[in-house]
């Protein structure tokens, strides 16, 4: 029989909110987190907003000569581990570190880095560039510095799928956890790509909003009018344990994680596969992994990212997998109010389920206005619903037809 793995801290990094309060109001109120670019000129671009994480300041969490050494994707996502490793309650001290490991995902990585030290070496030339290019680059640089930070020698990777990034890492924490690898894992995601290079590259291929004059409605999941997603930032940590480690710590269990599935649409390096066929699989599979029958699902996260294809196809899969119960299911996408955090966004959206499982709500898909006949199920539209939550999905479909799902369930003894 499986180990049933719990969570037992969640930290957040947010474009509606840093820290796990100020998260879970603004998706009580269904608040937007999107607004116009003011860190460089976007006049010629085609897009000139997104959702930026507000107000961060990584000092509070970071050593100053640090700061300078990390990219913008390590600094929001250490911020986010520390943040969950408080919430946590670990002792540290009393803890085997070699049992605690640290996997996460991003999609794109050090992004602004590269960004910049490319203008260094066209002005100043190769020997300016930085000697801290590489390391500040990579994918893996984020659970390498919480492992240094905390002393921490199990497991330890990046995962890089796109927008499945952060449920693929926590599916692969999930995986050890259960094979008696760790004890805890501290597993999540982060990105920090709204540079121009990144907002010019997902401008060219028209992935994104081009409300300009809206900016705060312009992401819209399953709204008729949706024109594109909306590029976010930010960052979400979560702790994992064994249940038999958490229960011998008398830790606080947030919920259980239950299961997890995966496939690829092996279709396109954009689009979805039109009849869904792989995010069908990935979500029977995360059904079968973790033991429960479909009925008991009564709440999904979606992907829902406001772009046309994605929403159509994400909802023909979940009435193939639900049939007629698909109807009955609440559906809700966080990306109507912090964007799309793409390796970040899995994470931050499996902390807003565990949070409504908590706190018996079902947060909005805002900015849903003009039905469309296509998307025709109930997607809890603009205003918060008080619901209990006791078995939900959150679903993940990533660029490269990357699927994954997580089953969360209320904890019970």
């Amino acid at each position: 029989m499986n180990k049933r793995i719990v969570i037992t801290g969640i930290g957040v990094v947010t474009p509606i909110g840093i820290g796990n309060a100020e998260f879970t109001k603004a998706l009580k109120e269904g608040r937007s987190g999107v607004s116009a670019i003011e860190s460089f000129d976007t006049t010629a671009y085609t897009t000139k907003f997104a959702a930026s994480v507000k107000n961060f300041d990584p000092e509070k969490f970071i050593d100053k000569k640090k700061i300078k050494r990390m990219a913008r994707f390590t600094q929001l996502g250490f911020t986010a581990a520390k943040m969950a490793v408080e919430d946590s309650r670990l002792n540290l001290s009393k803890e085997d570190l070699s049992r605690i490991g640290v996997i996460t995902g991003t999609g794109i990585g050090g992004l602004d880095i590269i960004e910049r030290e490319e203008r260094v070496l066209l002005s100043k030339g190769a020997r300016r560039v930085s000697p801290f290019l590489i390391p500040m680059i990579i994918t893996n640089m984020l659970p390498g510095e919480i492992a240094i930070n905390y002393g921490f020698t199990g497991p330890n990777y990046a995962i890089t799928s796109a927008c499945a990034s952060s449920n693929n890492a926590m599916g692969d924490a999930l995986r050890l956890l259960r094979s008696g690898d760790a004890d805890v894992i501290i597993s999540g995601g982060a990105e920090g790509t709204i540079v121009p290079l990144g907002l010019a590259g997902f401008c060219s291929i028209k992935a994104l909003s081009q409300r300009n004059n809206e900016p705060h409605k312009a992401s819209r999941p399953f709204d008729k009018t949706r024109d594109g997603f909306v590029m976010g930032e930010g960052a979400g940590i979560v702790v994992f344990e064994t249940l038999e480690h958490a229960l011998n710590r008398g830790a606080r269990i947030y919920a259980e994680f239950a299961g997890y599935g995966a496939s690829d649409d092996a279709y396109h390096i954009t689009a979805p596969e039109p009849e869904g066929r792989a995010a069908v699989l990935a979500m029977e599979k995360a059904i079968i992994d973790a033991g429960i029958y479909k009925e008991e699902v009564d709440y999904i996260n979606a992907h829902g990212t406001s772009t046309v294809l994605n929403d159509r196809t994400e909802t023909f899969a979940i009435k193939k997998v639900f049939g007629e119960k698909a109807y009955k299911i609440p559906i809700s996408s966080t990306k109507s109010m912090t964007g799309h955090l793409l390796g970040g966004a899995a994470v931050v959206e499996l902390a807003a389920t565990v949070f409504a499982m908590q706190e018996g709500f079902i947060h909005p898909t805002i900015n849903y206005e003009t039905p469309d006949p296509e998307c025709d199920l109930d997607y809890v539209p603009n205003t918060s619903r008080i619901q209990q939550i006791n078995c939900a999905l959150s679903n993940s479909l990533g660029f490269g037809g990357h699927n994954a799902t997580v089953v969360i369930k209320k904890y019970v003894e």
